[in-house]
């Protein structure tokens, strides 16, 4: 049976497939996904590309562009659409003549060229999108060089985006443009929106070390999406270009050339920091209800538990969830001061964030008293242990507030044969001798230390 209803929104890929995974038809369904709409494809081109070079295109036969699209439509239906590599102009016509049977909103990415220089709108075909296309859009997604093509205005400046926006929309016959900004010069990416007769500027900081390959796509598919569930134009511009920024910023830092934006990264980093949260409090559960175990143990300055987010996102200490104000003894209990929050930790984190540059399967510590038995159980346990001679430390390190703890887990991490379970010192002038406990996850790194302290009471 049927069912009548949709609950999930429906948008739509009309563009090309990169072999690479990191634009076209890949990039759109990922955004789609990360979204939270339904993600549906018509397919126009198939490349040969990675992340330098397209090497080879097949062209899609129009009729059968049409039919995927019609194929979509007639039993889900689309909420939106957005339209990617075209390449000629009988696809592009039998687009629009899709559009206008199904009367989809549909968001046009003019795409022409390939971040390597491919050619993948073939010059005979600009005038019939002109023509055909872009009088029916939704929204037109023009990067610069791209918008100098469809208007002839020359792009030097913020006043010139916006004229050429201006003429997509009141002269080319679009709903509404963005002409995008980044191929502006500036420390800001600046994209301008032109709608209902009024410009709207989105910014972001310009990021130079980020990822690239599939932006417009995923911009514009992003566009799509929050169309499809509903959104004013300028509503669905600001959430895409907040998509995109984060995409860029957290990157997939693969291949040769331009490496792909990351749009999962929007789902991703909030699930890793929910994981985390949730780890370092059943953590922090563990190891209070074990109170008569771990008590003799604990330090002066008392104990944290903290763990870090998927090192591919982990930046400084703000991606790194520990204990506010430390887990300390209150008569015989064992108690955590504040909540688990993340940037609660500093030295401890800090040191964290060393051991995850040389081993990214090791995300969590615990710190505790130096006690000699508790090393010789971790040996009999077959931990990898690693001593540190805090002697040792140079005096230009001690001087410096937080680089302390850091020397010792990166001397530690230099001596390593495979990832470390315990890290000791035996401390120095104001330093306390302190074991860390090291594994994948905060609940694991508790459980380590238990089973090293459960050695010596049995």
């Amino acid at each position: 049976m049927l069912r009548s209803c949709r609950r999930i929104p429906v948008a739509m890929t009309i563009a090309g497939s990169d072999s690479g995974g990191g634009a076209g038809i890949e990039a759109d369904l990922k955004t789609f996904a990360a979204l939270g709409v339904h993600g549906t494809v018509a397919l126009t081109s198939v490349t040969a590309q990675n992340t330098y070079e397209v090497t080879a295109i097949y062209d899609i036969p129009p009729d059968i562009v049409y039919k995927q699209i019609e194929a979509v439509v007639v039993d889900m239906g689309v909420d939106a659409a957005k339209t990617g590599m075209l390449s000629n102009s009988q696809i592009i016509k039998a687009v629009a003549e899709a559009v206008r049977k199904y009367r989809f909103p549909v968001v046009v990415d003019p795409v022409m060229i390939a971040k390597s220089g491919a050619q993948l709108l073939r010059e005979e075909a600009v005038e019939t999108l002109v023509k055909e296309l872009i009088p029916l859009a939704k929204v037109v997604t023009p990067n610069r060089p791209e918008a100098e093509k469809l208007t002839g205005v020359e792009i030097r400046s913020l006043d010139d985006a916006k004229l050429a926006a201006k003429d997509i929309v009141e002269v080319l016959g679009a709903e509404a443009a963005v002409v995008k900004g980044g191929h502006l010069e500036g420390s800001e990416s600046i994209d301008v929106l032109y709608w209902n007769g009024s410009f709207k500027l989105f910014k972001a900081s310009r990021i130079d070390a980020g990822c690239t390959h599939g932006t417009g796509c995923a911009f514009a598919a992003a566009i799509a999406a929050e169309l499809a569930k509903g959104e004013a134009v300028d509503r669905a511009v600001e959430k895409a270009k907040e998509f995109i920024t984060l995409s860029i910023d957290y990157g997939v830092k693969i291949g040769k050339g331009h490496c792909p934006v990351n749009p999962i990264a929007w789902l991703e980093i909030p699930a890793e920091r929910y994981r985390v949260l949730r780890n370092v409090e059943e953590a922090v559960r563990l190891f209070t209800l074990n109170a008569d175990k771990v008590r003799n143990y604990m330090p002066e300055v008392g104990v944290n538990i903290v763990e870090a987010i998927d090192p591919k996102y982990l930046r400084d200490l703000k991606d790194v969830a520990g204990v506010l104000g430390r887990i300390v003894k209150v008569g015989d209990e064992v108690k955590a001061v504040g909540p688990v929050r993340f940037g609660a930790s500093k030295h401890l984190a800090r040191a964290l964030i060393v051991v995850t540059q040389y081993y990214p399967m090791l995300r969590a510590m615990v710190n505790i008293r130096y006690d000699e038995k508790l090393i010789e159980n971790a040996v009999k346990a077959g931990f990898e242990v690693i001593f540190v001679d805090r002697s040792k430390e140079p005096e230009e390190v001690k001087k410096v507030e937080g680089m302390s703890l850091k020397w010792v887990v990166q001397e530690a991490m230099m001596k390593s044969r495979r990832p470390p379970d315990i890290i000791y010192d035996l401390g120095d002038v104001g330093k306390e001798a302190m074991i860390r406990v090291l594994a994948r996850n905060a609940v694991e790194a508790v459980e380590k230390l238990l089973k090293i302290i459960n050695l010596t009471l049995h």
